[in-house]
């Protein structure tokens, strides 16, 4: 009598475990998602002159600018603190975001085909 090949039925323990460990690792990143959101991250330039306070979700919660760094006869340089201020916070927002989420989908890499792209 030949014997039966192929799946029979259920999970290999190996395929199981990998589902166990791709659905933690999902609600790792949700928790950590809901963590980076409510974060707030705050950066300056000229020296203090302007403030700029972002969340997570990388929106403007604030701008400060100290009176002294408003020269109506130099609206550029106020321009130009004001980006800088503001795409120094993103930053934060991203550096933080890939901290966050690169120990979670280290061990998911080459191994699984790129699936740890997915995550």
């Amino acid at each position: 009598m030949a014997k039966k090949g192929g799946f029979q039925g259920g999970m290999p323990g190996n395929m199981n475990n990998l589902m166990k460990q791709a659905q933690r690792m999902q609600r790792q990143m949700e928790e950590k998602q809901k963590e980076l959101e409510t974060a707030e991250f705050e950066a300056q330039s000229g020296g203090g002159a302007v403030k700029v306070k972002v969340n997570g979700q990388r929106e403007v919660l604030k701008v400060t600018l100290d009176p002294e760094a408003v020269d109506p006869d130099d609206v550029e340089m106020l321009e130009d603190l004001i980006m800088v201020a503001v795409n120094d916070a993103l930053g934060q927002v991203d550096s933080a975001s890939q901290d966050a989420f690169s120990g979670l989908t280290g061990g998911l890499g080459g191994g699984m085909g790129g699936l740890g792209g997915l995550f």
